[in-house]
C-alpha cells in the first residue's frame, strides 16, 4: 500500500526551507569572490562564461586585453572572473575579468604601499588629464603632472615600456589606485645629483642633454643637475637664438664655466671648447688695412661687420658716409651685404674693433682741397639758407657755407640774407679749407674791396669832418662821411645846448660838421660830437683873437674873426670848411652886440646850426660893426 503526502505536508515544508536556506547561503559565499569559469561562446565584443550555476555570465571582450597578458582567448579556456552579482531581474550573472586580476595583485599592491617601495607597470593609454597604468592586472591612474619632472611634449617613448612607479594613494573600496612616475626620477636625480656634485670642479668638461631652450640661453641636464648655457657662451660668433645652435633632446659637450656649491648654480659654456679668434687679433687685422665682410646686425648707432667667424667690428654712422648726415644706417646697408671696410682702432682687451666704410672710397673734401686754392672764385647753388649763412653747393656731395657777416661789407647779416633765396647761383671765394672737420668756408663780400678800409685810413680819432644825415632815430641820427663811410651820433652830442638835443631838428640829406670821438675797426662804426665840434670851435676862436678879460666883447671877437675868414675865403676859394666858420661867427655876432659877452655865449653853439642863413642874413651888419 502506497503511502501518498500532501503538498502541505510538515516533511514537504522542512525540504523547501532546507533547500531555500542551502541556496540562499551559496548566493551570499559566491557574491564578491574570484571563481574560475569556462568560455563557451563569443557574441560581438561579449564573452559568455559557465561559472556551473544555473545561467551564464557576459564579460566584456576589452577587460581580457591588457599590457601583461596578450593570450588569444578560445572556446573552453578556464578563466579567473570576479561575481559581482549572481543574478539580477532578468536571471543573468555579473562577471567581470578586470576585477579578478585586481583582487590577484591587490593584496601584493597594498603591501608595496605600506612599505613605500616601487612597483611595476606599463601605460598602455591616454585618458583625461593622465594616463592609464596596469600595475600586473590592476588598473591605475597616472596624473599628467606625475609623468616627469618636467613637462614633456612628447610621451609616444613611454607608452608600453615597463618602468618602476610609486603608489601614491589606494582605496579599495573603491577600486582606485594612483601612481607617480616623477617621484621615482626625483629619486632617481637626487642620487646621480649627490654623486655628479662631488666630482665637479670648474673648467671640466662633461656631457648634457638639451632640456629646455629660452630667449637667453639654454638648460642642459647633466645627469641629475642641470646648469645654464648662456647665449653669450654657445659660440664665438654672433647669435640671436639659442635655436639657431641647439635644439631640445640634443647631447653636446660643455665645459663648467663657473660652480656655486652653496647654491647648486652651474654656468657651462660651449665656445670656450674652440679656441679663441680674438687671440692675437691686433697683428691680424692691423690699424689701416683694407677687409671684407658682411653686415650681420644693423642698429640705430652703426652696422656690425663679420670678419671672420667669431670677429666683428662695428661700423658707427658717422664712419659710412663723407656727406651724408643724421641718417639711420639700414639707409645705406642691408643685413648680409658684403662690404668692404678699413680698420680704424683695434681694442683686444675689450674685443673691439672700430671699422670704417667711407673711408674706403674718395674723400670728397680731400678732393676738392686739391683742386681749389684758397682765394679761388667759383659759382654755386644755394643749397640752403639759415639764420647764420647761406650753403653753396660745391659739387654733387659738399657744401660750403657763407656766414651772415661775410656776405656784405655795408649790410648786416640779417639784413644781407634777405636778398637771397634757395636755387639761386651765385659767386663766391674761397677762404677756408679744413678737410679734416670737413668744412669750406666762403665769402661774398670778398668779391670787392672794402670799402671802409680806404675810409678807415683817411680817418682818425678827433677829426674835424662834415656829414650828411641818413636816417633820423630816437636815440640820435645816422650819417654818411664823405657820403661812403657811416657814422653815428647820439642824441645828447647833437648840440652843446640841452635844449637843442633833438634828433627832429634835422632831416635826411641835411649836412653838418662834427668831431670824430670814437673809432672801432672790429665792428666797423664811427662816432661823431656835434657837440665837442661847438665846444673845440669857440676855444679856438677865443684863442685867435682874445678874450672877453682884455676889453673886447664877445661880438667884437666874433666880427673881426668873421672878417679875416671872409678875406682868407676871397683868397682860397677852394677851402670849403673856411666859409661855415665865418657864418657861424657872423650869426654869433649879431645876437651879442648889444649885451655883454657872458649872456650870448650860451646861445653861440646853437646859431651855428644854420651857417649858409647865418651868412646872407648879417654880412650887411658886419660891415656896419666893422665901420663902427
Amino acid at each position: 500500500m502506497t503511502t501518498h503526502t500532501s503538498p502541505s505536508s510538515p516533511d514537504t515544508e522542512s525540504f523547501t526551507e532546507l533547500l531555500e536556506s542551502f541556496l540562499g547561503n551559496a548566493q551570499d559565499s559566491l557574491e564578491g569572490r574570484v571563481v574560475k569559469g569556462t568560455i563557451m561562446a563569443f557574441e560581438k565584443d561579449l564573452v559568455i562564461i559557465d561559472i556551473g550555476l544555473k545561467s551564464e555570465g557576459r564579460v566584456p571582450l576589452k577587460e581580457f586585453k591588457s599590457s601583461t597578458d596578450d593570450t588569444e582567448l578560445k572556446i573552453g579556456d578556464l578563466v579567473d572572473v570576479y561575481i559581482e552579482k549572481l543574478e539580477d531581474r532578468n536571471g543573468e550573472i555579473f562577471l567581470s575579468r578586470e576585477r579578478a586580476r585586481r583582487e590577484a595583485v591587490w593584496g601584493q599592491l597594498e603591501e608595496a604601499h605600506a612599505k613605500a617601495e616601487r612597483v611595476l607597470g606599463v601605460i598602455y593609454s591616454r585618458v583625461k588629464g593622465g594616463f592609464t597604468v596596469d600595475l600586473g592586472g590592476a588598473v591605475a591612474f597616472l596624473p599628467g603632472s606625475q609623468v616627469d619632472v618636467r613637462p614633456i611634449r612628447d610621451t609616444a617613448p613611454l607608452m608600453g615600456v615597463p618602468q618602476p612607479f610609486m603608489i601614491l594613494k589606494m582605496d579599495r573600496a573603491r577600486g582606485n589606485i594612483v601612481v607617480s612616475r616623477r617621484s621615482i626620477l626625483e629619486e632617481s636625480r637626487e642620487e646621480a645629483r649627490s654623486e655628479l656634485v662631488s666630482n665637479l670642479e670648474e673648467g671640466q668638461v662633461v656631457s648634457g642633454i638639451v632640456k629646455n631652450i629660452t630667449d637667453y640661453g639654454a638648460f642642459v641636464d647633466l645627469g641629475g643637475i642641470d646648469g645654464l648655457l648662456h647665449v653669450t657662451d654657445i659660440s664665438w660668433k654672433r647669435i640671436t637664438h639659442p635655436s639657431e645652435v641647439l635644439s631640445i633632446g640634443q647631447t653636446i659637450e660643455v665645459q663648467i664655466t663657473k660652480f656655486n656649491k652653496d647654491t647648486n648654480r652651474i654656468s657651462l659654456g660651449m665656445k670656450q671648447l674652440e679656441s679663441d679668434p680674438w687671440a692675437g687679433i691686433d697683428a691680424k687685422y692691423p690699424i689701416g688695412a683694407v677687409l671684407h665682410g658682411r653686415i650681420t646686425n644693423i642698429t640705430d648707432y652703426g652696422a656690425f661687420v663679420e670678419l671672420e667667424p667669431g670677429v666683428e667690428g662695428l661700423v658707427h654712422v658717422s664712419e659710412m658716409s663723407w656727406t651724408k648726415k643724421n641718417f639711420h644706417p639700414s639707409k645705406l646697408v642691408a643685413t648680409s651685404q658684403e662690404v668692404d671696410v678699413k680698420v680704424l682702432d683695434v681694442d683686444p682687451s675689450k674685443r673691439r674693433i672700430s671699422l670704417g666704410i667711407k673711408q674706403c672710397q674718395v674723400n670728397p673734401w680731400a678732393a676738392f682741397a686739391e683742386g681749389h686754392k684758397i682765394g679761388n672764385i667759383i659759382e654755386g647753388e644755394i643749397k640752403n639758407i639759415t639764420d647764420f649763412g647761406l650753403f653753396v653747393g660745391l659739387n654733387n656731395e659738399i657744401d660750403g657755407m657763407v656766414h651772415s657777416s661775410d656776405i656784405s661789407w655795408e649790410k648786416s647779416g640779417d639784413e644781407a640774407l634777405k636778398a637771397y633765396k634757395k636755387g639761386q647761383v651765385v659767386q663766391v671765394k674761397v677762404l677756408d679749407i679744413d678737410v679734416e672737420k670737413e668744412r669750406v668756408g666762403l665769402g661774398m663780400k670778398q668779391l670787392s674791396d672794402d670799402p671802409f678800409e680806404g675810409a678807415f685810413t683817411k680817418l682818425k680819432q678827433g677829426q674835424v669832418v662834415t656829414c650828411t644825415v641818413t636816417q633820423i632815430q630816437d636815440n640820435g641820427i645816422d650819417v654818411k662821411i664823405a657820403d661812403e663811410v657811416p657814422g653815428f651820433i647820439k642824441k645828447n652830442e647833437l648840440s652843446r645846448d640841452r635844449n637843442e638835443q633833438r634828433s627832429d631838428r634835422f632831416a635826411v640829406g641835411e649836412k653838418l660838421d662834427a668831431v670824430i670821438t670814437s673809432i672801432d675797426r672790429k665792428s666797423r662804426s664811427i662816432i661823431l660830437s656835434v657837440k665837442a665840434y661847438e665846444v673845440n670851435e669857440e676855444k679856438r676862436v677865443m684863442a685867435e683873437f682874445g678874450s672877453s678879460d682884455s676889453g673886447a666883447s664877445l661880438g667884437d671877437i666874433l666880427g673881426a674873426a668873421m672878417s679875416k675868414a671872409k678875406t682868407k675865403e676871397a683868397a682860397e676859394e677852394k677851402k670849403p670848411k673856411a666859409e661855415p666858420k665865418a657864418e657861424k661867427t657872423t650869426k654869433e655876432k649879431e645876437p651879442s652886440a648889444p649885451k655883454e659877452t657872458k649872456e650870448k655865449e650860451p646861445k653861440a653853439p646853437k646859431e651855428a646850426k644854420e651857417p649858409k642863413k647865418a651868412k646872407a642874413e648879417k654880412e650887411p651888419k658886419l660891415d656896419e660893426s666893422s665901420e663902427a
